[in-house]
């Protein structure tokens, strides 16, 4: 559940707009790969989504990314939601902006490692650092449909490919480009459904809710969060051994309550997830010391049991973990560059109304009282590492503290 979005953005730029030919317009569907997620199985018939497509659309644009006349917005997505991305570009230009529409596909996005030569995978991105330097607002919806395409894949080959995105990361930040990313972990798949121990009916049906929601409560609930996470360290545990204690920035907290405003802006918070429901804080240089232990979790597919991140001094000194999943995400996490150790933030999930299955152990970023960790890129959340490598705990059922103060308590969200 890495969250380096900026860089995975810059990278599917490049990557989509090099396939596409010269003579399409920019509100043309492009067959492209912008696509990395990792998967391998595929799922069986899609379900259409229980929601009003065209009300969605019309919220992403106006509400969330706030399209502005004569503004430049990337439109990216997969073949399965076409009609979705077909609404968001019909409001893009209803709200007078111009927007580039881009199709990613799995079948393209491992051929772009089978086919194509690995001397290319660290290679100048030119085309990405042009984008970036015109794109106002960037909307994604994840197309990734099962769980390990690029499992067979060397990891140093994606370390080279996230390498090569940072420079455009950057560029992203600096021109201060929003993003709306639709998926956060949470997009309906047969496989993530099983993850989370719920029916696919159920699943979906919570997820589309989630993003279609009025935003206005949550923006509240938001509000009272970044109050109450006002402070100077904050403290993690949790009954399986958890125990982390880490300085945080004085700067306020991010908050993805679903709409990027003008303060979020003027914060340096450029990004929003959906479905939303975020508190973030980012974790001071050299301070963090303890363990966080992540009771399941999976890569490629793979089951991890009791994963282990152990931190000194704001770095991860070592990890370790069962099942059959550690070995290969351990390797994946080797292979990636400078910056990857540094622990980067702590976030809360705030929104109350993404309640998933009461025993499960598989987190997620929103559901209100769930505690995630991560390494290495924070750009995300208003902070300054944009490497393409890191890792991400997500732990529900702890408790955390704020300078001694309650505001997690056993899982329980207390604002």
């Amino acid at each position: 559940m890495n969250r380096n979005t900026l860089a995975f953005i810059a990278v599917g730029i490049a990557f989509s707009a090099c396939e596409m030919p010269a003579t399409q317009s920019n509100n043309s569907t492009a067959s492209t790969a912008v696509n990395s997620s990792n998967t391998v199985k595929t799922d069986g018939p899609k379900m259409a989504p229980p929601t009003d497509l065209q009300a969605l659309a019309a919220k992403i644009v106006t509400q969330s990314a706030g399209v502005k006349e004569g503004e430049v917005v990337l439109v990216n997505g997969g073949v399965r939601d076409l009609e979705l991305l077909e609404n968001i570009v019909t409001e893009v230009r209803k709200a007078g902006g111009e927007p580039l529409l881009t199709i990613g596909t799995e079948r393209i996005a491992k051929k772009s490692y089978t086919d194509v030569s690995e001397k290319y995978d660290s290679k100048e991105e030119k085309l990405g650092m042009a984008f970036a330097k015109i794109v106002n607002v960037s909307i994604n919806v994840d197309s990734g449909e099962t769980e390990a395409l690029l499992a067979d894949i060397p990891p140093a080959r994606l370390a080279a490919r996230a390498k090569a995105g940072e420079p455009v990361a950057k560029e992203f930040i600096a021109n201060k480009v929003r993003s709306v990313s639709v998926g956060n972990g949470l997009y309906p798949t047969e496989w993530r459904a099983k993850r989370f121990e719920m029916p696919i009916d159920t699943f979906s049906k919570l997820f589309w809710e989630g993003v279609n929601i009025d935003y206005t409560s949550l923006q509240a609930t938001g509000e009272k969060a970044r109050a109450a996470l006002t402070g100077k360290e904050i403290e993690i545990t949790h009954p399986n051994g958890t125990n982390l204690k880490v300085a945080i920035e004085s700067k306020p907290a991010y908050i993805s309550d679903g709409v990027i405003s003008a303060d979020d802006i003027a914060k340096g918070n450029f990004e929003v997830f959906l479905p939303a429901g975020e508190a973030a804080v980012i974790t001071a240089a050299n301070s963090g010391t303890g363990k966080f232990v992540v009771e399941r979790e999976y890569f490629n597919g793979k089951e991890i049991r009791n994963l282990t991140y152990n931190f000194e001094n704001g770095k991860l000194t070592s990890m370790t973990g069962e099942g059959e999943g550690f070995a290969a995400m351990k390797a994946d996490y080797d292979a990636r560059g400078a910056g990857k150790e540094l622990l980067g933030f702590v976030d809360l999930g705030i929104n109350p109304s993404y309640t998933l299955a009461p025993n499960s152990k598989y987190g997620n970023w929103v559901s209100a009282g769930m505690v995630s960790i991560g390494t290495g890129g924070n750009a995300w959340a208003g902070g300054t590492n944009t490497t393409g490598g890191g890792v991400v705990g997500q732990l529900p059922g702890a408790t955390v503290k704020i300078d001694g103060r309650t505001i997690v308590e056993n899982g329980v969200l207390k604002l």
